[in-house]
Protein backbone atom coordinates (compact mmCIF):
# COMPACT_ATOMS: atom_id res chain seq x y z
CA UNK A 1 0.00 0.00 0.00
CA UNK A 2 1.01 3.60 -0.63
CA UNK A 3 -0.33 6.71 1.07
CA UNK A 4 -0.89 10.13 -0.48
CA UNK A 5 -1.42 13.15 1.78
CA UNK A 6 -2.76 16.31 0.15
CA UNK A 7 -2.83 19.51 2.22
CA UNK A 8 -5.44 21.69 0.54
CA UNK A 9 -6.88 25.04 1.51
CA UNK A 10 -10.11 23.55 2.88
CA UNK A 11 -8.77 20.27 4.26
CA UNK A 12 -6.28 17.41 4.27
CA UNK A 13 -7.02 14.29 2.26
CA UNK A 14 -5.36 10.95 2.96
CA UNK A 15 -5.64 8.46 0.07
CA UNK A 16 -4.53 4.84 0.14
CA UNK A 17 -3.69 2.90 -3.04
CA UNK A 18 -2.36 -0.62 -3.57
CA UNK A 19 0.59 -1.64 -5.74
CA UNK A 20 -1.76 -1.86 -8.73
CA UNK A 21 -2.75 1.79 -8.11
CA UNK A 22 -6.29 0.88 -7.13
CA UNK A 23 -7.79 3.34 -4.65
CA UNK A 24 -8.46 1.43 -1.41
CA UNK A 25 -9.77 4.15 0.87
CA UNK A 26 -9.64 7.79 1.88
CA UNK A 27 -9.84 9.97 4.95
CA UNK A 28 -10.39 13.69 5.44
CA UNK A 29 -9.73 16.44 7.95
CA UNK A 30 -11.25 19.91 7.57
CA UNK A 31 -9.54 23.32 7.63
CA UNK A 32 -10.71 26.92 7.85
CA UNK A 33 -9.11 30.05 6.44
CA UNK A 34 -8.49 33.10 8.64
CA UNK A 35 -9.20 36.47 6.99
CA UNK A 36 -8.47 39.10 9.69
CA UNK A 37 -8.19 41.97 7.19
CA UNK A 38 -9.24 42.56 3.56
CA UNK A 39 -6.85 40.77 1.20
CA UNK A 40 -5.40 38.60 4.00
CA UNK A 41 -5.63 34.79 3.97
CA UNK A 42 -3.91 32.75 6.68
CA UNK A 43 -3.90 29.37 8.41
CA UNK A 44 -2.32 28.13 11.63
CA UNK A 45 0.10 25.29 10.73
CA UNK A 46 -0.96 23.50 13.92
CA UNK A 47 -4.37 23.11 12.28
CA UNK A 48 -2.72 21.33 9.33
CA UNK A 49 -1.33 18.76 11.73
CA UNK A 50 -4.73 18.35 13.38
CA UNK A 51 -6.41 17.89 10.00
CA UNK A 52 -3.76 15.39 8.91
CA UNK A 53 -4.22 13.40 12.11
CA UNK A 54 -8.00 13.45 11.56
CA UNK A 55 -7.58 12.23 7.97
CA UNK A 56 -5.27 9.39 9.03
CA UNK A 57 -7.58 8.45 11.91
CA UNK A 58 -10.48 8.38 9.45
CA UNK A 59 -8.51 6.08 7.15
CA UNK A 60 -7.32 3.87 10.02
CA UNK A 61 -10.88 3.43 11.28
CA UNK A 62 -12.08 2.19 7.88
CA UNK A 63 -8.97 0.33 6.62
CA UNK A 64 -6.67 -0.59 9.54
CA UNK A 65 -5.17 -3.70 7.89
CA UNK A 66 -4.49 -1.93 4.61
CA UNK A 67 -2.95 1.09 6.35
CA UNK A 68 -0.56 -1.24 8.16
CA UNK A 69 0.80 -2.33 4.75
CA UNK A 70 1.94 1.16 3.69
CA UNK A 71 5.46 1.10 2.19
CA UNK A 72 5.73 4.66 0.90
CA UNK A 73 4.18 8.10 1.49
CA UNK A 74 3.84 11.03 -0.91
CA UNK A 75 2.96 14.64 -0.12
CA UNK A 76 1.21 17.34 -2.07
CA UNK A 77 -0.14 20.67 -0.99
CA UNK A 78 -1.31 24.19 -1.63
CA UNK A 79 1.56 26.19 -3.06
CA UNK A 80 3.28 29.48 -2.18
CA UNK A 81 2.42 29.57 1.55
CA UNK A 82 5.02 31.22 3.81
CA UNK A 83 5.50 29.07 6.91
CA UNK A 84 8.07 30.83 9.07
CA UNK A 85 10.06 28.91 11.70
CA UNK A 86 12.61 29.96 14.29
CA UNK A 87 15.81 28.09 15.10
CA UNK A 88 13.92 25.54 17.20
CA UNK A 89 11.32 24.95 14.44
CA UNK A 90 8.67 26.92 16.31
CA UNK A 91 6.10 28.59 14.05
CA UNK A 92 6.54 32.37 14.27
CA UNK A 93 3.18 33.51 12.85
CA UNK A 94 0.20 32.10 10.92
CA UNK A 95 1.11 30.92 7.42
CA UNK A 96 0.39 33.51 4.73
CA UNK A 97 -1.49 31.57 2.02
CA UNK A 98 -1.41 31.48 -1.79
CA UNK A 99 -4.50 33.68 -2.16
CA UNK A 100 -3.27 36.41 0.20
CA UNK A 101 -2.66 39.67 -1.67
CA UNK A 102 -1.26 41.95 1.06
CA UNK A 103 2.24 41.90 -0.47
CA UNK A 104 1.25 43.46 -3.81
CA UNK A 105 3.56 46.46 -3.26
CA UNK A 106 6.51 44.22 -2.40
CA UNK A 107 5.72 41.93 -5.34
CA UNK A 108 5.77 44.85 -7.75
CA UNK A 109 9.10 46.01 -6.34
CA UNK A 110 10.69 42.57 -6.74
CA UNK A 111 9.18 42.13 -10.20
CA UNK A 112 10.80 45.42 -11.24
CA UNK A 113 14.17 43.76 -10.57
CA UNK A 114 14.90 42.03 -13.93
CA UNK A 115 16.79 39.20 -12.22
CA UNK A 116 13.56 37.67 -10.92
CA UNK A 117 11.87 37.13 -14.29
CA UNK A 118 15.19 36.11 -15.86
CA UNK A 119 15.97 33.38 -13.31
CA UNK A 120 12.50 32.19 -12.31
CA UNK A 121 10.77 32.52 -15.70
CA UNK A 122 7.78 34.09 -13.94
CA UNK A 123 6.27 37.36 -12.87
CA UNK A 124 6.60 37.89 -9.12
CA UNK A 125 2.94 37.57 -8.14
CA UNK A 126 1.67 38.83 -4.76
CA UNK A 127 0.63 35.27 -3.93
CA UNK A 128 4.18 33.92 -4.31
CA UNK A 129 6.39 33.36 -1.27
CA UNK A 130 9.24 35.85 -1.72
CA UNK A 131 7.11 39.02 -1.60
CA UNK A 132 5.42 37.71 1.55
CA UNK A 133 8.80 37.59 3.26
CA UNK A 134 9.50 41.11 2.03
CA UNK A 135 6.17 42.17 3.55
CA UNK A 136 7.06 40.51 6.87
CA UNK A 137 10.42 42.30 6.86
CA UNK A 138 8.70 45.64 6.24
CA UNK A 139 5.77 45.17 8.63
CA UNK A 140 6.82 42.59 11.23
CA UNK A 141 10.60 43.12 11.52
CA UNK A 142 10.87 41.39 14.91
CA UNK A 143 9.42 38.22 13.39
CA UNK A 144 11.57 38.49 10.27
CA UNK A 145 14.69 38.70 12.44
CA UNK A 146 13.87 35.31 13.98
CA UNK A 147 13.26 33.44 10.69
CA UNK A 148 15.57 30.42 10.56
CA UNK A 149 13.62 28.42 7.97
CA UNK A 150 10.92 29.15 5.40
CA UNK A 151 8.83 26.10 4.49
CA UNK A 152 5.99 25.58 2.06
CA UNK A 153 2.83 24.09 3.62
CA UNK A 154 3.31 20.45 2.60
CA UNK A 155 6.95 20.64 3.66
CA UNK A 156 5.88 21.68 7.15
CA UNK A 157 3.91 18.43 7.24
CA UNK A 158 7.12 16.66 6.13
CA UNK A 159 9.01 18.27 9.02
CA UNK A 160 6.36 16.99 11.41
CA UNK A 161 6.41 13.50 9.86
CA UNK A 162 10.16 13.08 9.39
CA UNK A 163 12.04 15.83 11.24
CA UNK A 164 13.63 16.94 7.93
CA UNK A 165 13.71 20.36 6.24
CA UNK A 166 13.28 19.23 2.61
CA UNK A 167 11.32 20.50 -0.38
CA UNK A 168 11.16 19.60 -4.08
CA UNK A 169 11.26 21.37 -7.39
CA UNK A 170 7.62 21.85 -8.40
CA UNK A 171 6.51 23.54 -5.18
CA UNK A 172 9.75 25.52 -4.77
CA UNK A 173 9.36 26.92 -8.29
CA UNK A 174 6.43 28.99 -6.95
CA UNK A 175 8.51 30.87 -4.37
CA UNK A 176 10.30 33.34 -6.72
CA UNK A 177 13.60 32.09 -5.25
CA UNK A 178 14.23 29.08 -7.50
CA UNK A 179 16.33 29.17 -10.65
CA UNK A 180 13.65 27.20 -12.51
CA UNK A 181 15.77 26.30 -15.52
CA UNK A 182 18.65 25.02 -13.36
CA UNK A 183 16.39 23.52 -10.65
CA UNK A 184 18.29 25.05 -7.70
CA UNK A 185 17.93 27.89 -5.21
CA UNK A 186 19.24 31.23 -6.41
CA UNK A 187 21.46 32.87 -3.84
CA UNK A 188 21.10 36.09 -5.81
CA UNK A 189 17.31 36.16 -5.52
CA UNK A 190 17.37 35.13 -1.87
CA UNK A 191 19.77 37.95 -1.10
CA UNK A 192 17.37 40.38 -2.79
CA UNK A 193 14.88 39.58 0.00
CA UNK A 194 17.55 39.61 2.76
CA UNK A 195 17.64 35.81 3.05
CA UNK A 196 20.15 33.10 2.20
CA UNK A 197 20.17 29.43 1.30
CA UNK A 198 20.64 28.34 4.92
CA UNK A 199 17.07 29.50 5.55
CA UNK A 200 15.72 27.30 2.75
CA UNK A 201 15.00 23.55 2.85
CA UNK A 202 17.27 21.25 0.86
CA UNK A 203 15.92 20.24 -2.57
CA UNK A 204 15.15 16.89 -4.19
CA UNK A 205 13.06 15.77 -7.17
CA UNK A 206 9.45 14.90 -6.45
CA UNK A 207 10.07 11.21 -7.13
CA UNK A 208 13.04 10.95 -4.72
CA UNK A 209 13.11 9.89 -1.09
CA UNK A 210 12.91 12.94 1.17
CA UNK A 211 12.92 11.71 4.73
CA UNK A 212 11.59 8.69 6.61
CA UNK A 213 8.54 8.38 8.85
CA UNK A 214 9.39 8.91 12.51
CA UNK A 215 8.92 5.98 14.87
CA UNK A 216 6.25 7.68 16.95
CA UNK A 217 3.92 7.95 13.95
CA UNK A 218 4.71 4.42 12.77
CA UNK A 219 3.61 3.16 16.19
CA UNK A 220 0.56 5.40 16.37
CA UNK A 221 -0.68 4.51 12.88
CA UNK A 222 0.32 0.85 12.99
CA UNK A 223 2.80 1.03 10.12
CA UNK A 224 6.48 0.12 9.78
CA UNK A 225 9.03 2.64 11.02
CA UNK A 226 11.30 4.34 8.51
CA UNK A 227 8.86 4.32 5.60
CA UNK A 228 10.23 6.66 2.87
CA UNK A 229 8.44 9.93 2.30
CA UNK A 230 8.70 11.14 -1.32
CA UNK A 231 9.65 14.67 -2.28
CA UNK A 232 6.09 15.00 -3.56
CA UNK A 233 4.72 18.00 -5.44
CA UNK A 234 2.78 21.21 -5.35
CA UNK A 235 -0.93 20.57 -5.74
CA UNK A 236 -1.17 21.17 -9.48
CA UNK A 237 1.92 19.14 -10.36
CA UNK A 238 0.62 16.37 -8.08
CA UNK A 239 -2.74 16.45 -9.86
CA UNK A 240 -0.84 16.20 -13.15
CA UNK A 241 0.94 13.08 -11.87
CA UNK A 242 -2.46 11.69 -10.88
CA UNK A 243 -3.86 12.49 -14.32
CA UNK A 244 -0.81 11.24 -16.24
CA UNK A 245 -0.25 14.79 -17.54
CA UNK A 246 3.52 14.41 -17.65
CA UNK A 247 4.38 14.31 -21.38
CA UNK A 248 4.65 17.24 -23.78
CA UNK A 249 1.28 18.24 -25.24
CA UNK A 250 -0.78 16.70 -22.43
CA UNK A 251 -3.05 19.13 -20.59
CA UNK A 252 -5.85 19.38 -18.07
CA UNK A 253 -8.32 22.01 -16.95
CA UNK A 254 -8.99 22.04 -13.21
CA UNK A 255 -12.27 23.45 -11.94
CA UNK A 256 -11.51 23.79 -8.25
CA UNK A 257 -11.60 26.72 -5.83
CA UNK A 258 -9.19 28.35 -8.24
CA UNK A 259 -8.95 27.33 -11.89
CA UNK A 260 -5.91 25.99 -13.69
CA UNK A 261 -5.14 25.28 -17.33
CA UNK A 262 -2.07 23.03 -17.05
CA UNK A 263 0.24 21.87 -19.85
CA UNK A 264 3.24 19.55 -19.45
CA UNK A 265 6.49 20.46 -21.24
CA UNK A 266 9.62 18.49 -22.09
CA UNK A 267 11.77 21.61 -21.79
CA UNK A 268 11.89 24.93 -19.96
CA UNK A 269 9.74 27.47 -21.88
CA UNK A 270 9.51 30.70 -19.89
CA UNK A 271 7.44 33.66 -21.04
CA UNK A 272 6.67 35.72 -17.93
CA UNK A 273 5.11 38.62 -19.85
CA UNK A 274 2.11 36.39 -20.59
CA UNK A 275 1.44 35.92 -16.82
CA UNK A 276 1.67 32.17 -17.44
CA UNK A 277 3.37 30.24 -14.65
CA UNK A 278 6.39 28.23 -15.82
CA UNK A 279 7.39 25.75 -13.11
CA UNK A 280 9.37 22.57 -12.67
CA UNK A 281 7.29 19.41 -12.85
CA UNK A 282 7.42 16.76 -10.13
CA UNK A 283 9.28 14.38 -12.47
CA UNK A 284 12.98 14.95 -13.20
CA UNK A 285 13.88 16.94 -16.33
CA UNK A 286 10.30 18.01 -16.99
CA UNK A 287 8.57 21.36 -16.61
CA UNK A 288 5.06 22.67 -17.00
CA UNK A 289 3.15 25.82 -17.81
CA UNK A 290 -0.16 26.86 -16.37
CA UNK A 291 -2.60 29.70 -16.53
CA UNK A 292 -4.24 30.35 -13.16
CA UNK A 293 -7.54 32.05 -12.38
CA UNK A 294 -8.19 32.79 -8.72
CA UNK A 295 -11.97 32.19 -8.50
CA UNK A 296 -13.37 29.24 -10.46
CA UNK A 297 -15.83 27.20 -8.36
CA UNK A 298 -15.42 29.98 -5.80
CA UNK A 299 -17.41 32.18 -8.19
CA UNK A 300 -20.31 29.73 -8.28
CA UNK A 301 -20.06 29.21 -4.51
CA UNK A 302 -20.31 32.97 -4.06
CA UNK A 303 -23.51 33.07 -6.15
CA UNK A 304 -24.80 30.07 -4.21
CA UNK A 305 -24.37 31.91 -0.93
CA UNK A 306 -26.01 35.06 -2.29
CA UNK A 307 -29.04 33.20 -3.70
CA UNK A 308 -29.44 30.59 -0.97
CA UNK A 309 -29.39 27.83 -3.59
CA UNK A 310 -26.80 25.05 -3.77
CA UNK A 311 -24.30 25.09 -6.62
CA UNK A 312 -25.89 21.91 -7.95
CA UNK A 313 -29.36 23.45 -7.89
CA UNK A 314 -28.11 26.55 -9.69
CA UNK A 315 -26.48 24.63 -12.52
CA UNK A 316 -29.45 22.24 -12.62
CA UNK A 317 -31.75 25.14 -13.51
CA UNK A 318 -29.85 25.54 -16.79
CA UNK A 319 -30.63 22.01 -18.01
CA UNK A 320 -28.28 20.01 -20.20
CA UNK A 321 -28.39 21.89 -23.48
CA UNK A 322 -25.86 24.72 -23.85
CA UNK A 323 -27.52 28.10 -24.30
CA UNK A 324 -26.36 31.13 -26.27
CA UNK A 325 -24.85 33.91 -24.14
CA UNK A 326 -27.57 36.31 -23.00
CA UNK A 327 -25.61 39.56 -23.04
CA UNK A 328 -25.05 39.45 -19.27
CA UNK A 329 -21.31 39.14 -18.62
CA UNK A 330 -19.60 38.14 -15.39
CA UNK A 331 -15.96 38.90 -14.60
CA UNK A 332 -14.79 36.33 -11.99
CA UNK A 333 -12.24 38.60 -10.33
CA UNK A 334 -13.61 38.22 -6.80
CA UNK A 335 -10.11 38.25 -5.27
CA UNK A 336 -8.11 39.73 -8.15
CA UNK A 337 -6.67 37.77 -11.05
CA UNK A 338 -3.40 36.15 -12.09
CA UNK A 339 -3.45 35.06 -15.75
CA UNK A 340 -3.39 37.16 -17.87
CA UNK A 341 -3.69 40.39 -15.85
CA UNK A 342 -1.51 39.95 -12.74
CA UNK A 343 -3.87 42.31 -10.93
CA UNK A 344 -4.54 41.83 -7.22
CA UNK A 345 -6.73 44.94 -6.99
CA UNK A 346 -9.28 44.24 -9.76
CA UNK A 347 -12.68 42.99 -8.61
CA UNK A 348 -15.51 41.14 -10.28
CA UNK A 349 -18.66 42.50 -11.90
CA UNK A 350 -21.89 41.72 -13.68
CA UNK A 351 -22.64 43.88 -16.71
CA UNK A 352 -25.60 43.94 -19.06
CA UNK A 353 -28.21 43.34 -16.35
CA UNK A 354 -31.87 43.98 -17.19
CA UNK A 355 -35.28 43.45 -15.56
CA UNK A 356 -35.47 40.00 -17.15
CA UNK A 357 -32.07 38.90 -15.80
CA UNK A 358 -33.21 35.93 -13.74
CA UNK A 359 -31.25 33.81 -11.31
CA UNK A 360 -30.63 31.30 -14.13
CA UNK A 361 -29.24 34.09 -16.33
CA UNK A 362 -26.82 35.07 -13.56
CA UNK A 363 -25.74 31.45 -13.13
CA UNK A 364 -25.19 31.11 -16.86
CA UNK A 365 -23.09 34.29 -16.85
CA UNK A 366 -20.95 33.00 -13.97
CA UNK A 367 -20.24 29.71 -15.77
CA UNK A 368 -19.44 31.57 -18.99
CA UNK A 369 -17.24 34.10 -17.19
CA UNK A 370 -15.09 31.33 -15.71
CA UNK A 371 -14.98 29.61 -19.13
CA UNK A 372 -13.79 32.85 -20.72
CA UNK A 373 -11.17 33.26 -17.99
CA UNK A 374 -9.85 29.84 -19.05
CA UNK A 375 -9.87 31.10 -22.65
CA UNK A 376 -7.66 33.98 -21.48
CA UNK A 377 -5.25 31.37 -20.08
CA UNK A 378 -5.36 29.40 -23.33
CA UNK A 379 -4.41 32.52 -25.30
CA UNK A 380 -1.61 33.25 -22.82
CA UNK A 381 -0.27 29.71 -23.20
CA UNK A 382 -0.20 30.19 -26.97
CA UNK A 383 1.98 33.26 -26.59
CA UNK A 384 4.25 31.20 -24.31
CA UNK A 385 4.75 28.59 -27.04
CA UNK A 386 2.19 25.95 -26.06
CA UNK A 387 -0.77 24.99 -28.26
CA UNK A 388 -3.36 22.55 -26.93
CA UNK A 389 -5.50 20.24 -29.04
CA UNK A 390 -7.59 18.82 -26.14
CA UNK A 391 -7.81 18.93 -22.36
CA UNK A 392 -8.99 16.60 -19.59
CA UNK A 393 -11.33 18.02 -16.94
CA UNK A 394 -10.78 17.51 -13.21
CA UNK A 395 -12.00 19.18 -10.02
CA UNK A 396 -15.35 19.52 -8.31
CA UNK A 397 -16.79 21.85 -10.94
CA UNK A 398 -16.25 19.22 -13.64
CA UNK A 399 -19.35 17.38 -12.33
CA UNK A 400 -21.41 19.98 -14.22
CA UNK A 401 -21.73 18.85 -17.84
CA UNK A 402 -23.18 22.24 -18.73
CA UNK A 403 -20.05 23.96 -17.43
CA UNK A 404 -17.80 21.58 -19.36
CA UNK A 405 -19.79 22.27 -22.55
CA UNK A 406 -19.30 25.98 -21.98
CA UNK A 407 -15.56 25.49 -21.46
CA UNK A 408 -15.19 23.29 -24.56
CA UNK A 409 -17.03 25.89 -26.64
CA UNK A 410 -15.10 28.82 -25.17
CA UNK A 411 -11.73 27.09 -25.72
CA UNK A 412 -12.75 25.48 -29.03
CA UNK A 413 -11.06 22.22 -28.01
CA UNK A 414 -12.56 18.88 -26.92
CA UNK A 415 -12.80 18.26 -23.16
CA UNK A 416 -12.23 14.67 -22.03
CA UNK A 417 -13.92 13.35 -18.89
CA UNK A 418 -11.92 10.60 -17.17
CA UNK A 419 -13.56 7.33 -16.20
CA UNK A 420 -14.72 7.11 -12.60
CA UNK A 421 -11.88 7.37 -10.15
CA UNK A 422 -9.88 9.71 -7.98
CA UNK A 423 -7.13 11.33 -10.05
CA UNK A 424 -6.47 14.40 -7.95
CA UNK A 425 -3.48 15.62 -5.99
CA UNK A 426 -3.70 12.97 -3.25
CA UNK A 427 -3.64 10.23 -5.90
CA UNK A 428 -0.65 11.86 -7.59
CA UNK A 429 1.09 12.10 -4.21
CA UNK A 430 0.47 8.41 -3.58
CA UNK A 431 1.96 7.64 -7.00
CA UNK A 432 5.07 9.63 -6.05
CA UNK A 433 5.24 7.70 -2.78
CA UNK A 434 5.15 4.44 -4.78
CA UNK A 435 7.96 5.62 -7.06
CA UNK A 436 10.16 6.76 -4.17
CA UNK A 437 9.64 3.49 -2.30
CA UNK A 438 10.10 1.08 -5.23
CA UNK A 439 12.29 2.93 -7.74
CA UNK A 440 9.66 2.31 -10.43
CA UNK A 441 9.83 4.19 -13.75
CA UNK A 442 7.85 7.43 -13.23
CA UNK A 443 6.41 7.33 -16.76
CA UNK A 444 5.21 3.77 -16.24
CA UNK A 445 3.46 4.79 -13.01
CA UNK A 446 2.04 8.18 -14.02
CA UNK A 447 -0.24 6.99 -16.81
CA UNK A 448 -3.45 8.67 -17.97
CA UNK A 449 -6.86 7.29 -16.95
CA UNK A 450 -9.32 5.91 -19.45
CA UNK A 451 -11.66 8.49 -21.00
CA UNK A 452 -15.31 8.01 -20.10
CA UNK A 453 -16.69 10.69 -22.43
CA UNK A 454 -15.58 13.57 -24.61
CA UNK A 455 -17.42 16.88 -24.82
CA UNK A 456 -16.94 18.60 -28.16
CA UNK A 457 -17.33 22.34 -28.70
CA UNK A 458 -20.88 23.30 -29.69
CA UNK A 459 -20.44 24.18 -33.36
CA UNK A 460 -23.75 26.01 -33.51
CA UNK A 461 -22.80 28.37 -30.69
CA UNK A 462 -19.15 28.90 -31.64
CA UNK A 463 -19.83 32.31 -33.19
CA UNK A 464 -22.00 33.52 -30.30
CA UNK A 465 -19.36 32.43 -27.80
CA UNK A 466 -16.63 34.15 -29.81
CA UNK A 467 -18.62 37.40 -29.74
CA UNK A 468 -19.30 37.03 -26.02
CA UNK A 469 -15.61 36.43 -25.38
CA UNK A 470 -14.67 39.63 -27.16
CA UNK A 471 -17.20 41.49 -25.01
CA UNK A 472 -15.66 39.83 -21.94
CA UNK A 473 -12.14 40.85 -23.05
CA UNK A 474 -13.19 44.47 -23.51
CA UNK A 475 -14.55 44.77 -19.98
CA UNK A 476 -11.33 44.46 -18.00
CA UNK A 477 -9.73 47.68 -19.33
CA UNK A 478 -13.13 49.40 -19.18
CA UNK A 479 -13.73 48.73 -15.48
CA UNK A 480 -10.14 48.64 -14.23
CA UNK A 481 -10.09 52.28 -13.17
CA UNK A 482 -13.38 52.14 -11.26
CA UNK A 483 -13.11 48.79 -9.45
CA UNK A 484 -9.48 48.71 -8.30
Amino acid sequence: MYLGLDLGTSGVKALLIDDGQKVIGAGHGSLDVLRPYPGWSEQDPAHWIGACEAAIADLKASHPKELAEVKGIGLSGQMHGATLLDASDKVLRPCILWNDTRSHVEAAALDADPRFRKLTGNIVFPGFTAPKLAWVKNNEPAIFAKVAKVLLPKDYLRLWLTGEHISEMSDSAGTSWLDVGERRWSGELLAATSLDERQMPSLVEGTAKAGALRAEFASKWGVAAGIPVAGGAGDNAASACGMGTVGAGHAFVSLGTSGVLFAANASYLPNPESAVHTFCHALPNTWHQMGVILSATDSLNWLSEITGKSAGDLTGELGDKLKAPTGVTFLPYLSGERTPHNDSAIRGSFTGLAHQSSRAVLTQAVLEGVAFAFRDSLEALKTAGTTLSRVTAIGGGSRSRYWLKAIATALQVPVDIPADGDFGAAFGAARLGLIAATGADPLAVCTAPATDATIEPDAGLGGAYADAYQRYRALYPAIRAVTA
